[in-house]
């Protein structure tokens, strides 16, 4: 085993898989020779593999998408740098309606793409750099959503996205990608099924299901809920499409209460979708009514104080929880 931050695990997941496979190749801005041979995740992979596989692109998330799918619909197995998930909606026919290639030719095709990009809040970056946009990404049939919140997760999730066949969006938090913080994975090669959740803290009274940043968030809190006597179970998705219900379903048949942990506007948000999910499918086992903690519905503020009081944070799942133990 070996410890490493985020940020290398995902450049080791891009790296590795590269390297494993010629038809994996990257395009998207900020990630050539102009920019010191990529910046950040993408550091010395132009170095390592050229610009034929390293490919500079304009400013275009349309042209970066755009061609993302048809190098994908000819057989190559493209990763989609967009840098902000933001942007996302700047190609929006491909994003909505492209993506969804392999099954207007009824699966003639195969359609595998990443699509890589940051999101979250927390750095003082305003509307424009700070979304999440998990409720929205869920809503295209086709594509697929991971979210991880640790390096480990990160990846083997990855590795698993870019060896998919169907388009994948693996959206990463930037307070996670710049955090000098470390997990220990593995040093062999491994990957981390799609559609599989993680207890990262197993609990009796409460279920806490958490996104991204926010698991982390929820880990604190269970902490010092645990010092008033109340245990709670901390589920991360992983990846929010496919959802692994049955874990949140056992979860929530074992403890009776559902918290919903989501960083993105409460309406149509991810905890929207799961909470939909628990109320259909396992409400005969709720001892309580469903809680989403999520920000509000607002854009996101610049200032660092109207910011921090946007993100939904410790306090925020305190009162959630309290309030229906």
């Amino acid at each position: 085993m070996k410890e490493i931050t985020f940020l290398k695990a995902i450049n080791e997941a891009v790296d590795e898989e590269m390297a494993r496979d010629p038809t994996v190749f990257i395009l998207g801005e900020d990630i050539g020779k102009a920019w010191g041979a990529a910046l950040g995740e993408l550091q010395g992979l132009f170095d390592k593999y050229g610009a034929e596989r390293v490919r500079e692109t304009p400013i275009s998330e349309t042209a970066i998408l755009g061609g993302a799918i048809g190098a994908a619909a000819t057989g190559m197995r493209p990763i989609a740098y967009l840098f902000f998930d933001d942007f996302m909606g700047v190609s929006g026919d491909e994003l909505i309606n492209e993506l969804q290639m392999r099954y207007m030719y009824g699966g003639k095709i195969k359609l595998p793409l990443t699509i890589m990009a940051y999101s979250g809040a927390g750095l003082s970056a305003a509307h424009q750099h700070s979304k999440s946009i998990f409720g929205l990404l869920m809503n295209i049939p086709g594509l697929k959503l991971v979210t991880p919140s640790t390096a480990y997760d990160a990846k083997g999730l990855l590795k698993s996205a870019i060896r998919e066949d169907n388009p994948v969006a693996f959206l990463y938090h930037k307070l996670l990608l710049f955090s000098p913080s470390t997990s220990e994975i593995p040093e062999e090669d491994y990957t981390i099924p799609l559609g599989k959740a993680d207890v990262k803290r197993e609990g009796s009274d409460v279920t806490v299901v958490a996104t991204s940043l926010m698991v982390h968030r929820a880990l604190a809190a269970a902490d010092k809920l645990k010092e008033k006597g109340i245990s709670i179970e901390v589920i991360d998705p992983r990846t929010l499409v496919p959802l692994d219900k049955g874990a949140i379903i056992n979860s929530v048949k074992k403890t009776g209460r559902l918290v919903i942990m989501d960083e993105e506007p409460k309406t149509g948000s991810a905890a929207s979708e799961i909470a939909a999910i628990v109320a259909e499918e396992a409400f005969d086992h709720l001892d309580a009514p469903i809680k989403r903690v999520c920000a509000p519905d607002t854009p996101i503020p610049f200032s660092p104080v109207l910011e921090k009081f946007w993100m939904p944070d410790e306090e925020d799942l305190f009162k959630a929880v309290n309030e229906i133990t």
